[in-house]
């Protein structure tokens, strides 16, 4: 029994070294231990930091963009719009487009994106697309819709739904045409002449006025006290015979188009012939005039510069014309008959059917868009009645020129002129001095080329010089309409 209770040498040489006893440690090993176990600590959070990393991304909470670019804000039976989303950090998911009006509410779109995986995300991050609403296909009636876009993203938020966000706007559904109607009488046009008619539209329109064959003649309201009555003046080219179709058209704000015929009657007309003979002596005078304009056929021989000069010249100062054409007054500027040069015979009639030809043989044909008027040397051109000159400058083949706006798209030219006495926007009345007569440009002498025009279209002089002929066709219409 003491023996057990009794303390062995080895024993005691333990309690010694360990007074507090317990289990000696071993330093050596207990290293070991604390490097393995922040090995493994390290080797974790180098494992779970891209998890937690792509984790955190994935629960973004940035919305994505979205934006709808609507061409106007009335909508007619088909009217496409597009859609423009992104999302830069996880993608494009959904995108739902709906049309609401009232309780209902329409699907017009609805189209899901593609992802690259799981822990991945969307494929598509930008992108546009087109839609097309037809309102009568989808059961909607006219009226004001409410057109909302929903776009998601492929976040985990919102409990793995995505970060999502709504665009919407408000559009009138409007699928009726307007309504045209002719309310003036005896509409009678001479070839390569001019016309106005009255018209009552049920609606203001973006566009209204007369159709010619192609060319189109804009109408303009604010003439009378009815709002909804307004005027347009046309023409016919001269190249535009009986068979030309006339009628009136109409466009709304949503982009629905009608039409309507009125009474009217073409007076064909039969244009004169007139023989030119292009001398070398001619040639030789008048082609350093536009060197600066012949580049494209220095090498070619004269004759050859003149076609380029009387058709390609011709063509491209018309089209300088053009431009300055649309500015026209939405008002009538003149009143009573246009004046004529003073003292003045007429040296070629409007409509003329000019055959050029050279040493016997004919080289080209073009129409005579102008009445030639011819005085003494460098008469002095009064302005044909009262107008804005919309343009005053050299103008290739017909030198220098003075254009003058009357309103209601009617304009006057002046052409050929040895000397310019009028500037843009200047405001001139009628018999005020605007240049002096001269052959300038394809001139074989000192004369005046007079010219109208109806918005873009050349029509006889003659008529506007006719006192009668303006109080028939557009005074006593105009007058009418009034006194109803």
């Amino acid at each position: 029994m003491l023996k057990n209770h009794c303390l062995t040498y080895f024993e005691l040489l333990l309690f010694l070294v360990n007074p507090f006893g317990g289990t000696i440690r071993n330093p050596l090993k207990d290293k070991q231990k604390r490097f393995k176990w922040g090995l493994l600590a390290t080797l974790c959070l180098i494992l779970a930091a891209p998890v937690g990393w792509g984790l955190l991304k994935r629960l973004e909470g940035e919305t994505p963009a979205i934006h709808m670019t609507l061409p106007k804000p009335v909508f007619g039976p088909s009217q496409p719009f597009s859609v423009s989303i992104s999302d830069r950090k996880t993608g494009l998911r959904h995108l739902r487009i709906e049309i609401i009006q009232g309780e209902k509410t329409h699907l017009l779109l609805d189209r899901g994106f593609p992802s690259t995986g799981f822990f991945k995300k969307g494929v598509i991050r930008e992108t546009e697309l087109a839609v097309t609403l037809e309102p009568r296909e989808m059961g909607i009636t006219d009226g004001n819709v409410l057109i909302r876009s929903t776009v998601w993203d492929y976040s985990w938020r919102n409990s793995s739904n995505g970060n999502q966000r709504v665009a919407e706007e408000t559009v009138l559904i409007d699928t009726v045409p307007p309504d045209i109607r002719a309310i003036s009488n005896a509409h009678n046009v001479s070839q390569g002449g001019a016309g106005l008619v009255i018209y009552r539209l049920s609606e203001p329109c973006s566009r209204s006025g007369v159709h010619v064959g192609t060319d189109f003649y804009p109408g303009a309201g604010g003439y009378f006290e009815d709002p909804s009555v307004y005027l347009a003046m046309f023409a016919l080219r001269v190249d535009q015979g009986r068979d030309t179709g006339i009628y009136l058209g109409a466009s709304d704000r949503a982009g629905n188009t009608s039409r309507a015929a009125f009474r009217h009657y073409i007076r064909p007309k039969r244009f004169p012939r007139d023989t030119i003979r292009i001398t070398d002596g001619f040639l030789k005078r008048k082609l350093p005039q536009f060197d600066a304009e012949l580049s494209p056929v220095a090498d070619k021989a004269p004759v050859d510069q003149f076609l380029y000069v009387n058709r390609t010249l011709r063509a491209s100062a018309y089209e300088r014309l053009s431009a300055v054409i649309p500015d026209t007054r939405p008002g009538m500027l003149w009143s009573g008959s246009f004046v004529r040069l003073p003292g003045s015979a007429r040296q070629a009639g409007f409509g003329d059917r000019r055959i050029y030809t050279h040493n016997g043989t004919e080289v080209d044909r073009q129409f005579h868009l102008g009445v030639d008027l011819a005085s003494v040397k460098h008469s002095p051109v009064p302005a044909a009645n009262h107008g804005k000159v919309v343009f005053a400058d050299a103008l290739s083949i017909y030198g220098n020129s003075v254009v003058i706006d009357h309103g209601l798209g009617l304009q006057s030219m002046y052409a050929h002129l040895s000397r310019i006495e009028a500037e843009p926007n200047q405001t001139v009345d009628r018999g005020d001095i605007i240049g002096y007569t001269g052959s300038t440009g394809l001139a074989g002498g000192d004369h005046l080329h007079y010219a109208m025009l109806v918005h873009h279209t050349f029509v006889n002089p003659l008529e506007w010089w006719d006192a009668k002929w303006i109080e028939n066709n557009v005074r006593n219409k105009i007058r009418a309409q009034r006194e109803r």
